[in-house]
């Protein structure tokens, strides 16, 4: 029967045989997950930029309509100034309606311009819409290509993602709260999530720091818990993990 603190490095090395088999599969999906999402904010910019620039082709339509309410009020205006004209009585009356027509013609032909300017606008912004609309397809058609390539990854793993994310829970359950913590602590400070290493030729499996002749004995004889001096890794005999592995193969 072994003792507690052999068990508790049992229980430790099997925990981190099978967050290192999800991470493998998490490995297999590489960057794909962030990379549909980066396409996918990506996608949402041009959607905005889009419908910004189809509302500003809609409120310059809606300029050039005013503009042309506008030349034809003046219209109108000029005509009943020019039929009242006809019928002044004196030349004060006749140079205020002629001062009258001046503005109003005035007042068309900047109308006219503006008109033409927001045209040219538009024309433009007609451009710049066709380019974005472009850029939406092809970044739909990248994003729906990577989430398809992400979705086939997906299901091949799912259902060894889910009996791993399963044993995980069991293996977290048997391990003491403050063992646990501090094994998850390790774990996200290392690239490689790799908390619980074996020694490999005199060295730690992690950094590969060679170990000190009484560290060895002391590893063997599963008494402590060690950490390696130099990462701060927990480190086992190899035996841990083969006889973790042929369990888990069993």
């Amino acid at each position: 029967m072994d003792n507690p603190v052999a068990e508790r490095l049992r229980a430790l090395t099997r925990l981190q045989v099978l967050d290192s088999k999800l991470d493998e599969i998490h490995r297999l999906r590489g960057s794909l997950p962030e990379e549909v999402s980066d396409l996918e904010d990506d996608l949402e910019g041009l959607i905005t930029r889009r419908n910004r620039i189809d509302d500003e082709i809609k409120r310059l339509n809606s300029e050039i309509n005013e503009k042309k309410a506008k030349v034809e009020e003046f219209g109108i205006q000029i005509k009943k100034y020019e039929e009242q004209q006809m019928n002044v009585k004196n030349n004060r009356e006749y140079e205020a309606l002629r001062k009258e027509i001046e503005y109003a013609n005035l007042e068309i032909l900047t109308s006219e311009k503006k008109a033409r300017q927001f045209k040219d606008q538009i024309g433009q912004k007609n451009e710049l819409l066709s380019r974005t609309e472009r850029h939406v397809e092809d970044k739909r058609q990248e994003l729906d290509e990577k989430k398809n390539e992400l979705k086939v990854i997906v299901e091949d793993t799912k259902i060894e993602e889910q009996k791993l994310l399963k044993s995980i829970e069991e293996a977290s359950k048997i391990v003491e709260e403050r063992y646990l913590y501090g094994y998850r602590k390790i774990r996200n400070n290392m690239r490689n999530g790799l908390a619980v290493v074996m020694t490999d030729r005199n060295a730690c499996g992690g950094c590969f720091s060679i170990i000190p002749p009484q560290v060895h004995i002391e590893l063997n004889q599963r008494r402590r818990l060690i950490h390696c001096e130099n990462c701060g890794r927990i480190l086992v005999n190899e035996k841990f993990f083969d006889e973790v592995n042929e369990a888990l193969t069993a």
